[in-house]
């Protein structure tokens, strides 16, 4: 199955590594060090220019992963996962 996060991206279920809630992930240093790394390496996708509230790390492994900053929360992405997989 895949989750809509927003704007024109559409992810597979199975590609998600993790669903992080911004405020609270962002407190600790490594998390703020991995978000500016991913955003220098260009692995980071902005999708809306709202207040971003989540941020979704896809991927097959460790090295080629794509993190993506979403408006919507973590409850609702996966409100979404647990919807639409059970169609």
């Amino acid at each position: 199955m895949y989750l809509y996060l927003g704007g024109d991206i559409t992810v597979m279920n199975d590609d998600i590594i993790g669903i992080f809630d911004l405020d609270n992930a962002s407190v600790s240093y490594k998390t703020r060090e991995f978000l500016s790394e991913a955003e220098k390496n260009k692995k980071a996708v902005t999708l809306s220019y709202d207040l971003p509230k989540s941020f979704v790390i896809c991927g097959r492994n460790e090295c080629d992963y794509n993190l993506y900053i979403c408006q919507a929360a973590p409850a609702t992405l996966i409100k979404r996962m647990e919807q639409f997989g059970k169609e």
